[in-house]
């Protein structure tokens, strides 16, 4: 029987993706990059639901009680966990999203 995702975003997820999509069209003045950002963002997160085990998973420096996933989407990473959930069901907990440049262990 093929698992079953429950998708769940942390408002931490949606902190940073405002950032990114601030900076963007604030700074750098390219709303249509923003806007291309957020469509490729919501693709990548749907299209992984279905299968969000079957990726790399990433080993933070802390103790987590859960593992963390990647997903890799236009110079940006966004962070999951799989928490389990009643009735074979999980929860795909989106938590966040980072430029490929910041310090992921700082963040994750």
């Amino acid at each position: 029987m093929a698992e079953t995702y429950i998708l769940s975003y942390l408002p931490l997820f949606y902190n940073d993706l405002e950032e990114k999509v601030a900076y963007i069209t604030d700074v750098l003045l390219n709303s249509d990059a923003a806007n291309n950002l957020l469509d490729a963002v919501e693709k990548a997160i749907m299209d992984r639901l279905p299968f969000a085990e079957s990726f790399e998973k990433y080993h933070s420096k802390k103790e987590r009680k859960y593992l963390y996933y990647r997903i890799y989407v236009k110079g940006y990473t966004i962070y999951y966990v799989v928490i389990p959930a009643e009735h074979g069901k999980k929860i795909m907990e989106v938590r966040r999203i980072l430029h490929n440049l910041q310090d992921r262990d700082q963040y994750i």
